[in-house]
């Protein structure tokens, strides 16, 4: 396999993949655009930290890339959509500088309660001005963090051991975790009227773009000291301005910008209370060689069919429970191709119930399995990364139903397709002996057990004698094996009764074949399913 290093990682990181058998790694640091889309067309990985901007076209280019690391957190230089319509995973490296972007946050921090940066300025000026630069203390103040995620629960931990009390706005903190972590959950109004220090560490996202503005400042503490070594965009910098000329903000520290680098000219620059880093969260040589590694680990782990970690457009799951949950998802592969072969035109919906036992394991490698099963014979390039969105993007709503039990199974896993007149089929399948087998084990209401391995004739006809002989006389003239046969009979509304057939084929039977069948009176429907 090939692997393109775009941007200078950690050495450390680069020998793990030259160390790997069979992988091939390219160093091509500093390449034009022009350059990356012609290395890119025939590689498998690509290894990048922000430099190299991963766009719509590189992806287009790269037929047979499969995985894109980012060494770092950040991913606002790789197109994510994109790299998902193209069945590309990205994934980043969100551990390896915890803590250095947590000691930087600290560090600006404390910048902004001690003036050392410009008491040390005025010193190499031959000054000596004790009185100009009296501080504050962090003792007893409360800070506010927006976002506990890896980094905020750092930051949180240091403030604590600086005696403050820290307030925590995160829409997915739970109560028990914010216990853990010694802080005091609250809403962002909250939050921003109390703090004496805010620190933000959530993505940038339409939610949180501009989130400190002038109207959130003016609602602040006056006097307050704000802090941003998360993402620029997060804190609008005019407002910022403001508020740090008004006096309505003490002081502040970014290192992270709107733009990067600011403008020279950029105002920012000549704000006396305002601390500025150029992007140094991660520029520590324990945090370049801990994402170097990283990345590098996760990469090849992804690349040989391991364990896929820290991914952004598809499900992390455990070596472990993916061994495990490999049956299953081979029975929820075949299952989506079979129920979209066999449903009825105009799909709209398909709802998954999962009974018994297997609610306990994660579902969602087996609900991508079902949308990419189903995707199957309906477009190219399906995988797990892909499968959703090109279900969403058909306009078909996936459900997911979980029931402790079964009437007549264990484990059971059944798929309903609905059209956009009403119109349901479903199929159910379960696995089988030791041997865990998928088979099908329900077409609607009637009980069949077939093999999933197999070319299938599905027939609903009129309960009338003849129709299994004609069948096997038709595909007998035509060449064709039946392996097995599973029949269900039922009595129809009208008290007539009729059957469902499923035959299990050696081999795909011929147009003519199926046409002559298709036309027997006594047969009301008739479908060949491939598997």
């Amino acid at each position: 396999m090939k692997i393109l290093v775009a941007d200078r990682i950690s050495p450390l990181g680069v020998d793990l993949f030259k160390a790997e058998d069979g992988f091939e790694v390219i160093e091509a640091y500093e390449s034009s655009p022009e350059q990356i889309l012609e290395l890119v067309k025939d590689v498998d990985g690509l290894a990048v930290r922000s430099e190299t901007t991963v766009t719509p076209e590189v992806f287009a280019a790269a037929k047979k890339l499969k995985v894109v690391g980012r060494a770092g957190v950040g991913v606002d230089n790789i197109d994510i959509e994109s790299a998902t319509d193209h069945g590309v995973i990205v994934m980043n490296t969100p551990t390896g500088n915890t803590i250095a972007t947590a000691e930087l946050t600290f560090t600006h921090m404390l910048a902004g309660t001690r003036p050392i940066v410009q008491a040390a300025a005025r010193m190499r000026d031959g000054g000596w001005d004790r009185k100009k630069f009296t501080g504050s203390e962090l003792n007893g103040k409360v800070l506010g963090v927006l976002g506990m995620g890896r980094i905020g629960a750092e930051v949180s931990k240091r403030a604590r051991a600086f005696q403050m009390q820290v307030l925590a706005f995160d829409p997915y903190l739970t109560e028990a975790r914010a216990k853990d972590l010694g802080v005091t959950l609250a809403d962002f109004d909250t939050l921003i009227k109390q703090a004496d220090y805010i620190t933000v560490h959530m993505p940038l996202t339409s939610d949180t773009k501009h989130m400190i503005n002038t109207d959130t400042i003016k609602r602040m503490k006056k006097g307050v000291r704000i802090f941003n070594c998360a993402r620029g965009g997060i804190i609008d910098e005019a407002a910022l301005v403001d508020g740090l000329k008004s006096g309505q903000i003490a002081a502040a520290g970014l290192d992270v910008y709107e733009d990067e680098p600011p403008a020279e000219d950029s105002e920012l620059r000549s704000i006396p209370n305002l601390v500025l880093t150029p992007h140094l969260g991660a520029s520590t040589q324990e945090a370049q060689e801990n994402v170097g590694i990283d990345v590098a680990r996760q990469m090849i782990d992804t690349l040989n069919g391991g364990m896929v970690v820290n991914a952004l457009n598809m499900p992390s799951v455990d070596p472990q429970i993916l061994e495990r949950l490999t049956p299953y998802i081979t029975l929820a592969e075949k299952i989506g191709t079979f129920s979209q072969q066999l449903g009825p035109q105009g799909i709209e919906k398909i709802t998954i119930r999962y009974y018994g036992k297997i609610i306990d394991l994660d579902t969602l490698p087996l609900t991508n399995a079902i949308q990419r099963g189903f995707l199957k014979g309906i477009t190219d390039n399906v995988n797990d990364v892909n499968a959703p969105k090109k279900i969403m993007d058909l306009g078909i709503e996936t459900e997911e139903v979980k029931t402790q039990a079964h009437a007549d199974f264990n484990e059971l896993i059944q798929v309903m397709v609905t059209n956009n007149e009403g119109k349901e089929r479903s199929i159910s399948g379960t696995l089988f002996g030791k041997q865990q087998t998928p088979r099908i084990v329900a077409v609607d209401s009637h009980s069949v057990e077939v093999n999933t391995g197999a070319t299938l004739i599905v027939l609903k006809n009129k309960d009338v004698p003849g129709i299994v002989g004609f069948v096997g006389q038709m595909l007998g003239e035509d060449g064709v094996n039946i392996a097995n046969m599973s029949l269900s009979r039922e009595q129809g509304e009208d008290g007539k009764g009729f059957a469902v057939s499923i035959f299990e084929l050696d081999s795909v039977p011929s147009d003519k074949a199926t046409q002559r069948i298709a036309e027997h009176d006594a047969i009301e429907k008739y479908r060949v399913i491939s598997l």
